[in-house]
């Protein structure tokens, strides 16, 4: 479908007939009063491009720098002349082309219908349609709090049971056999040694031994979700007169 965003486009463009065969190039493009729907292609044909015919392009195809049309290139050729003024076509020359092409024009729109080989208008008639709707459910997530999680330091006392081994001094006698003459014989005399022992002593000191953190892991899980919707249908009622009784 033609529409104004293709007008600048069409301009010098090649306009190819329903076959595959090159018709003309774009002169001219017009356009309908109101709309400003791209509806006429004029189309410079015949030896050296002399004769001016006119093309619907209504429903043309662009692509590749051609655009391709729904007529054939005898129906542009044997096209009723059209002489234009003011850069306007009468409603008169319009009716021609279309009669021409074997389309009828719609009122206030640039569309058309095809005429069939009987003449007849397809499409056309009076039709009566109704709208169905339905409802359909849009499903998202959203956050919510589920709970809180906190760590909390506190301190506890216990008991510890560590082995230290000590160390004492115990006296013992030693007697040997004494050589030579005392010079104190028979003077009272007193000799002594200090004992010593160990005894556990106690200290205590602070050191990190461990460092604890909470940390967030998002883990996805599929849930069903149901909800009512509603749908219209359509039914075919038909209402016929009686007929009499023969």
């Amino acid at each position: 479908m033609i529409d104004q965003t293709h007008v600048e486009a069409l301009y010098d463009c090649d306009v190819i007939d329903n076959r595959g065969e090159k018709i003309g190039s774009v002169k001219r493009v017009w356009l309908e009063d109101g709309t400003g729907r791209p509806m006429w292609a004029e189309v410079h044909t015949g030896l050296f491009g002399m004769k001016e015919s006119f093309v619907p392009i209504q429903q043309g195809q662009v692509a590749g720098g051609a655009i391709t049309v729904p007529v054939t290139k005898e129906q542009v050729k044997e096209s009723p002349s059209t002489h234009t003024s003011g850069d306007h076509m009468s409603d008169q020359e319009q009716e021609a082309l279309y009669r021409h092409y074997g389309m009828i024009p719609q009122a206030k729109t640039g569309e058309h219908d095809r005429l069939d080989g009987n003449g007849r208008q397809r499409g056309a008639g009076h039709a009566a349609e109704v709208t169905l709707s339905e409802e359909r459910l849009d499903v998202g997530t959203r956050s919510v709090e589920t709970g809180r999680v906190r760590l909390v330091k506190h301190t506890v006392t216990e008991q510890r049971n560590v082995t230290v081994p000590v160390t004492h001094e115990e006296v013992r006698v030693v007697r040997e056999p004494a050589e030579g003459s005392s010079g104190k014989a028979f003077a009272d005399e007193q000799a002594e040694v200090t004992l010593h022992r160990e005894e556990p002593v106690v200290q205590k000191r602070t050191e990190a031994v461990e460092r604890v953190r909470l940390e967030k892991d998002a883990v996805t899980e599929q849930k069903d979700v149901k909800g009512e919707v509603r749908k219209e249908r359509v039914e075919v009622e038909r209402h016929d007169e009686p007929r009499g009784r023969r």
